[in-house]
C-alpha cells in the first residue's frame, strides 16, 4: 500500500481534520508500536511499509534495541501505549486510542497476515484489541472475541 492511501485511510478511520494530523498519528502510532514489539518483528514490520513510516519504525526499533538487549521490546500495556502517542500527538489518550485503532487497522491491510499475527502474538491483550475485530480473534490462544471497532 502507498504511503498516500495509507494516510488517507487513517485520516478517514480516525475522523481526523487534515492529512497532516493523519500523517503525525500514524508516526506514533508506528513508533510507539516498534518501541513495544521485539527489534526484529519491528524491523519486518518495517520493511513492508512505504519508506517515510518504516523509517519512524525503524528508528523507535534501534532506540529501544539501545534501551534492552533488543530481543523483547519493550514492556508496558495499554495505558503507556495510549500515553506516549498522546504525548507525540499531542492530544488526549482517548483520541490517542481512537488514532491508534484506525492506523492499525490500516497497518493490518496493508501488511501480510502472517505478520500481522505475528505482531498481534506479541502485544499483550490490551493493546491487541485494538486490532480489528477479525484479525483480534485469531491469536496463539486460539478465538477469544473482542476486538475493537473504529
Amino acid at each position: 500500500m502507498r504511503h498516500d492511501e495509507m494516510i488517507g485511510k487513517v485520516q478517514a478511520l480516525a475522523q481526523l481534520p487534515d492529512r497532516v494530523s493523519a500523517e503525525r498519528a500514524a508516526h506514533a502510532v508506528v513508533s510507539t508500536l516498534s518501541e513495544r514489539l521485539p527489534s526484529g518483528l519491528a524491523r519486518h514490520v518495517a520493511a513492508q511499509l512505504p519508506p517515510d513510516m518504516a523509517a519512524a519504525m525503524r528508528e523507535a526499533a534501534d532506540a529501544s534495541t539501545a534501551v534492552d538487549s533488543g530481543t523483547s521490546g519493550e514492556r508496558f500495556g495499554l495505558t503507556v501505549f495510549a500515553g506516549r502517542i498522546a504525548g507525540r500527538v499531542g492530544t488526549d489518550e482517548d483520541t490517542a486510542l481512537r488514532e491508534a485503532a484506525a492506523v492499525l487497522e490500516v497497518l493490518d491491510a496493508a501488511l501480510a497476515p502472517e505478520l500481522t499475527e505475528r505482531m498481534a502474538e506479541a502485544l499483550p491483550a490490551d493493546i491487541r484489541d485494538l486490532l480489528p475485530v477479525g484479525r483480534a480473534t485469531e491469536n496463539a490462544e486460539g478465538p477469544r472475541g473482542g476486538g475493537r471497532q473504529v
